[in-house]
């Protein structure tokens, strides 16, 4: 079974790390029987009534679990010890957990939308989860909003960029398309004339490999350079401090 693990706010102006890291570090702490599938970023709205630390971003974790029946429970209590370890003081953290199954997601799909156009009060999330599993662990709790919405844009399947994917980091600035299809990322090229790339055609990767979740898998937008060279699009942007 998969199950979504939505985080956020768990940062501030003077943190070493943002809540990208935080969840990334989460894998190091699942229980046996569960496995990092990957985790995505989620762009929110961007509003000067909205606090945020940089961008306005939260992040979901997804993760396969062998057997659901007692280790949503553990992962609930992992998630929220590390929540509680990691997050920096001064922060309003939150945590949003819910299983792919549960029929409270189609609610907060809707609602993660919302979050991308109109300022969404924490009243709206907790009625949307209706019983499911979200819990704030400081300040004022406003972090519930940014991880519901990020457990409801990534459970549609259509929305943010891959920050972690099996060995994403790991991967060279030039890689050839079947070795990026190997690794489960597809390649889709955005070309006017609608050219296709080859397997061994080259992908400059710029350094920053971030696949999008489209259709439910990570998919990277590719234009063509050169003969048989193509390039990613995106790049890295430093954190406003």
């Amino acid at each position: 079974m998969r199950v979504y693990v939505g985080f956020d706010d768990t940062d501030t102006h003077d943190s070493d790390y943002g809540t990208g890291k935080l969840v990334r570090r989460f894998e190091c702490v699942l229980p046996d029987g569960c496995k990092l599938w990957g985790v995505i970023r989620q762009q929110l709205l961007v509003d000067e009534r909205i606090p945020y630390t940089s961008h306005n971003s939260s992040a979901c974790a997804i993760v396969d679990i062998v057997d659901p029946s007692f280790m949503i429970d553990e992962l609930i209590s992992k998630a929220i010890d590390h929540i509680e370890q990691e997050s920096t003081e001064g922060s309003d953290p939150g945590l949003c957990i819910v299983s792919e199954n549960d029929p409270v997601l189609s609610q907060l799909i809707s609602l993660g939308r919302l979050c991308t156009a109109r300022v969404i009060t924490q009243q709206e999330i907790l009625q949307a989860a209706n019983g499911t599993h979200i819990s704030g662990h400081g300040g004022n709790n406003d972090g519930i909003i940014g991880a519901a919405a990020a457990v409801g844009l990534t459970a549609s399947g259509w929305c943010g960029r891959f920050i972690e994917f099996g060995r994403l980091r790991e991967y060279p600035h030039m890689i050839t398309v079947a070795e990026l299809e190997r690794y489960g990322i597809h390649v889709v090229s955005l070309d006017r004339n609608t050219m296709v790339p080859d397997h061994d055609d080259m992908v400059s990767t710029k350094g920053w490999l971030r696949p999008r979740l489209w259709g439910s898998r990570p998919i990277l937008p590719i234009i063509p350079i050169g003969k048989k060279l193509w390039e990613s699009l995106g790049e890295k942007r430093r954190k406003n401090k």
